[in-house]
């Protein structure tokens, strides 16, 4: 597995990392001041790169998550400082426990500052290229890497990975075929947030 695989299941794993959003900039108009939705990359690097433009924990509405069936609430902020690149992260639970079925599913969305060309050349014997709302993605199922469904989509900074894994509630393997169910409407309904 490589090192953005380890990280992006790292930060599944990762509970209760506390770090709060830089502050919005005051711009001063006219006689009016206006606040910009601009904030200060929690997490930057010397490697020249863009900076992470997008952080998934405080720019994705919580009701979008709500509406997914993801508890905002109960969200974790993750951060991946590596030196030769930055990823931002943020960690939902969906607890809908179907007996028998599953458990649920962790779904873990990194904003990091690698190409997507860069993730399609390691990842590209388990990638799909494919387009969510027209926007150029991929779409990675491993099958080393059980009940675990990946979307990465390119962005102006560098890429967001969707990764979820199936918390599975029975003896035997998730089939292959139900591990992304549903993933592209929850892709679909976050990738216009991403660069605005």
């Amino acid at each position: 597995m490589g090192r953005w695989g380890i990280v992006a299941l790292a930060a599944l794993a990762v509970m209760g990392t506390a770090c709060s959003p830089g502050s919005a900039d005051d711009v001063a108009v006219g006689d009016e001041t206006a606040t910009t939705t601009t904030r200060t990359p929690r997490i930057t690097d010397d490697s020249g790169r863009p900076p992470v433009a997008f952080d998934p924990c405080y720019d994705i509405p919580d009701d979008v998550m709500n509406a997914a069936g993801y508890d905002a609430a109960k969200k974790e902020v993750a951060d991946y400082p590596m030196g030769t690149h930055t990823f931002l992260g943020c960690t939902y639970r969906k607890d809908d426990h179907v007996p028998g079925v599953r458990r649920g599913y962790n779904l873990s969305i990194l904003a990091g500052n690698v190409s997507l060309d860069e993730e399609l050349a390691k990842n590209g014997a388990v990638a799909t290229e494919i387009s969510i709302n027209g926007r150029r993605a991929l779409l990675e199922v491993n099958p080393a890497n059980k009940d675990a469904c990946t979307y990465v989509l390119q962005s102006d900074f560098g890429i967001v990975s969707f990764l979820r894994l199936y918390n599975k509630d029975r003896p035997g393997p998730v089939p292959e075929s139900e591990w992304c169910t549903d993933m592209d409407e929850l892709v679909s309904a976050i990738e216009p947030i991403i660069d605005n």
